[in-house]
């Protein structure tokens, strides 16, 4: 029978929009019952649209659900049911709607009452796969089975997995009410990785769960390695936003000898803001001993970022009465902001501010501050520098300095410092053309420094009276240059400085009739000096290479020697000095109205050296055996990095013209993970039984030609199991780095174990390693690594022939099994005969919980902790953390 071609085009125009109007508005329908995993072949009813000549029908068609197109497709086949208005996927299908996202084994579609289903599938062996995942917005969920209806956006999740915030959440039926929230019968939340097999767990019959906010519980009970707690509570509630929120800080309970019983690091946590935030923290001990302390991070992306950190304690020894009550008031104050270097490239703000009581490390009774009571000095700077793109360039600086000695208790500031300078000037040469020749090469600049220094101790710190002796000054400096070539292969240098100081403070030395002795009177009021000075230079290089053939092992030796020879200049300007009667015999002596000045004083004495330097450097060429290749270049390695002499003549001196003779060297072994340094003072002059030197050259007065009058020795060993690190463990950002000791941990670490961010453990390392225990014990790779200093130091510039310094330190971090982690840190002073600071850590990653240990044995900072809490900050309150703080004697 034939048809008519118009009238079958018509028929099948019709059975499309007839599938189109009851199923969805421009859905993607297949043009085979199988489908490619790509298919993205898209025919709606206006694809194949006629024009259609019969009348419209008087009944509405039922309106679809569904607002939008629905993507879809699946690798192993599509199945459209006309007749039961089903639509089926199988094998990896995927279905896209707005911001839904499925993924199953098997998706099916009633879109006549707008309903998806989708399910897990069994393999070959009767194992489940292919379990269902969705995703709406930022959520996803896991689950065995789903059911949703489109239209009302209701779900049913059976067995459902997802993760809100740091939690992981397991329910067996989860209904979804409306877009904001979600009821759950019979689940258990963790923060562990591995939601099926936790370490423990949460148990609650009932959840309601709003994303992004919050989640109530019912009655809730604790579950720890599937075993149950007494933990339980009535009912809980549970912050889930992505953002910091505020809330209590769980102190820590421990007791010492002399203060008794202790609750530390305590208090309330403000989330001010996504900028910045507030932590105000506190010590109490009951025989009275306080402290308090507010932490305030702040930053602004692409801009700065920084922290404060303001700290207190007043603490107690004894009680009233007693001869040994002693009481003490420390503080300490931390600043730390850094700009970040794409903010202003013209200007830049930065701070780091250390300073306080200096015995506040000492006497501090927080364990945050042990490894820092080792520390000698304390400083502080904060500066503003600015730089203006003219021609030629101008640069200027202000800063704040502060430098303290917690031996002495004596404290150096500057309040400000004031930089500034323009960029060098070639006045004899073209900008754009090449500098040659003694002419072209002169140049000058122009720096100014001015300070206002404070020299005060820790008693007068922040008081009116630390201002009393303050120094103020400004110096100017022009110096005038150039360089240039001789003989083709020396360089010669050619300089002379011009200095005019400005200060606001000078001295009077004057005899007192009435005291009998001479007296020294402050001058206020502006004075200035000026000098003037000249120096040059002549040096070369030369090389030398030793050839040993090239089927040796090494193949050439390359000696590279630097030779140099200077010469410098200064008159004497003893027109700024003045004399005055010493006693009351009428003794004239001569001084200097700038004496201890800002800026030092005018040279008195005529100068004229000559300075001689040799500069050494030696370079092994050495056959390449990592490779089989006949054509591979050999390596080169370092033998010595340096090997340096220096010395000089007083031209203008009657006697010991000679200066002593220094000598240094260094070089780096073991692939540069060991750091060796040498250096020794050599006098050729002898020296008298008063330990005085005299203009008798030592080889005259029976002795060598050199007399070492010291020398020293420093030796730096890092190592690692890890081929091509140096393991040197230096954290610029740890508590003891920020309280002004080493970046590394061979004085100890200064951290607080219920602090969830100081792990041993590199969580983000962890995460892309493989499984820790595969392979069990004995095959698991455990790393480690180890830090040695070792010091000597030999004095013998009076004879005495004495070590002075001879210790040596060493720390190091050891996995001991995949979870376990040890660190130690410890030494021994050879010259005092005792064990140094020593400090032992150790850690035990839980999974989901963390354990530490640390403990220093012996000596003033005798001290123990121990902490098991969980790492998730959500539920860092859970915990148990108990303590024992050093035994501070208060002096």
């Amino acid at each position: 029978m034939r048809v008519d071609r118009n009238v079958l085009y018509i028929i099948l125009s019709a059975i499309f929009l007839t599938i189109g109007t009851t199923a969805v508005s421009a859905q993607e329908v297949p043009s085979k019952t199988a489908s490619k995993p790509n298919d993205s072949l898209v025919l709606t009813p206006a694809v194949l649209a006629v024009k259609d000549t019969t009348k419209t029908d008087s009944i509405k068609p039922k309106k679809s659900g569904l607002d939008a197109v629905i993507k879809r497709k699946a690798k192993g086949y599509e199945k459209l049911d006309q007749r039961n208005k089903l639509l089926l996927l199988h094998d990896e299908a995927e279905l896209y709607y707005k911001d839904i996202e499925l993924k199953s084994g098997q998706i099916t579609m009633k879109y006549e009452k707008d309903e998806i289903f989708a399910g897990r599938l069994k393999d070959s062996t009767g194992k489940y796969t292919q379990y269902p995942y969705f995703k709406q917005g930022s959520n996803v969920v896991e689950a065995d089975s789903i059911h949703a209806n489109i239209k009302t956006k209701k779900i049913r999740i059976w067995n459902s997995r997802s993760d809100q915030g740091e939690f992981r959440i397991r329910g067996e039926l989860t209904k979804k009410e409306n877009d904001s929230v979600y009821y759950i019968k019979n689940a258990r939340f963790t923060t562990s990785k591995d939601i099926d097999n936790p370490e423990y767990f949460f148990l609650t019959d009932k959840v309601k769960f709003v994303p992004g906010e919050k989640a109530v519980v019912g009655v809730t009970q604790m579950w720890v390695a599937d075993v149950p707690t007494p933990l339980v509570l009535p009912f809980g509630f549970f912050p889930m936003t992505d953002t910091a929120e505020s809330g209590f800080i769980v102190p820590t309970f421990g007791d010492n000898t002399r203060q008794g019983y202790f609750l530390q690091n305590g208090g309330y946590y403000f989330a001010l803001s996504d900028y910045y935030d507030l932590a105000i923290l506190g010590d109490y001990y009951t025989n009275g001993s306080y402290g308090l302390r507010f932490q305030s991070s702040y930053g602004l992306r692409y801009k700065f970022t920084g922290n404060m950190n303001l700290r207190f304690e007043n603490n107690l020894q004894s009680e009233r009465g007693f001869p040994d009550y002693a009481r003490s008031k420390q503080y300490n104050i931390q600043w730390s902001h850094n700009q970040d270097a794409k903010a202003n490239p013209n200007s830049r703000f930065s701070a780091s501010v250390n300073l306080g009581s200096s015995q506040y490390y000492r006497q501090s009774l927080n364990m945050n501050n042990v490894g820092a009571s080792l520390n000698n000095t304390m400083q502080s700077s904060v500066s503003y520098s600015k730089t203006f793109q003219t021609v030629p360039q101008v640069n200027l600086s202000l800063s704040a300095t502060h430098s303290q000695n917690t031996n002495t208790e004596k404290i150096n500031m500057t309040l400000p410092t004031l930089q500034a300078s323009v960029d060098r000037i070639f006045p004899f040469a073209p900008a754009d053309a090449p500098k040659k020749g003694i002419i072209k090469n002169i140049n000058l600049q122009y720096n100014l420094r001015g300070e206002n220094r404070v020299e005060t101790y820790d008693s007068l710190f922040f008081k009116p009276e630390m201002f009393r002796d303050a120094r103020s000054g400004l110096q100017h400096t022009i110096p005038l240059s150039t360089n240039f070539k001789v003989f083709k292969y020396f360089s010669v240098s050619a300089s002379t400085n011009y200095q005019e100081t400005w200060v606001m403070n000078t001295i009077r030395r004057e005899y007192n009739a009435d005291s009998a002795a001479a007296v020294i009177r402050d001058v206020k009021g502006f004075d200035a000096f000026r000098t003037y000075n000249f120096a040059s230079s002549i040096g070369t290089t030369i090389y030398g290479t030793f050839n040993f053939g090239q089927d040796k092992k090494i193949q050439a030796i390359r000696h590279v020697i630097r030779p140099s020879v200077s010469y410098s200049y200064a008159p004497s300007f003893d027109q700024y000095y003045d004399y005055y009667q010493y006693d009351a015999a009428g003794t004239i002596r001569q001084y200097t109205r700038f004496e201890s000045g800002l800026f030092g004083q005018p040279g008195q004495t005529y100068s004229s050296q000559v300075g001689i330097a040799v500069n050494n450097t030696f370079e092994a060429k050495v056959r390449n055996d990592d490779t089989d290749s006949a054509d591979a270049e050999p390596k080169k390695v370092m033998l010595l990095n340096n090997l340096n002499f220096s010395t000089s003549y007083n031209l203008a001196a009657d006697s010991l013209q000679w200066a002593p003779l220094r000598v240094s060297a260094g070089t780096n072994l073991f692939k540069e993970k060991m750091n060796i340094n040498f250096g020794a003072t050599l006098d050729p002059y002898a020296i008298n039984n008063a330990g005085n030197r005299i203009n008798t050259y030592n080889m005259d007065n029976g002795g060598s030609l050199f007399r070492m009058t010291s020398a020293n020795v420093t030796l730096n060993y890092s190592i690692t199991s890890e081929d091509g690190k140096s393991g040197d463990g230096e954290d610029k950002d740890s508590q003891t780095a920020k309280n002004g000791g080493r970046e590394d941990d061979l004085f100890g670490q200064a951290t607080d174990l219920s602090d969830r961010r100081k792990s041993m453990f590199d969580e983000d390392e962890d995460s892309t390693k493989e499984d820790k225990s595969e392979g069990g014990f004995f095959n698991a790779k455990l790393p480690w690594d180890l830090r040695f200093a070792y010091s000597l130091t030999y004095a013998n510039d009076r004879r005495e022939r004495k070590i002075v310094g001879n210790s040596i330190m060493v720390s190091g971090n050891l996995d001991i099994t995949p979870r376990w982690k040890m660190g130690f840190s410890s030494g021994y002073d050879f010259v005092l005969d005792g064990v140094t600071f020593t400090q032992l850590r150790f850690e035990r990653d839980l999974l989901s919980w963390r354990m530490d240990f640390n403990w220093i044995p012996f000596g003033d900072n005798t001290s123990w902790g121990f902490f098991i809490g969980i790492k998730s900050s959500v539920l860092s309150d859970i915990k148990w953390d108990k303590r024992r703080v050093p035994d501070r004697v208060i002096r």
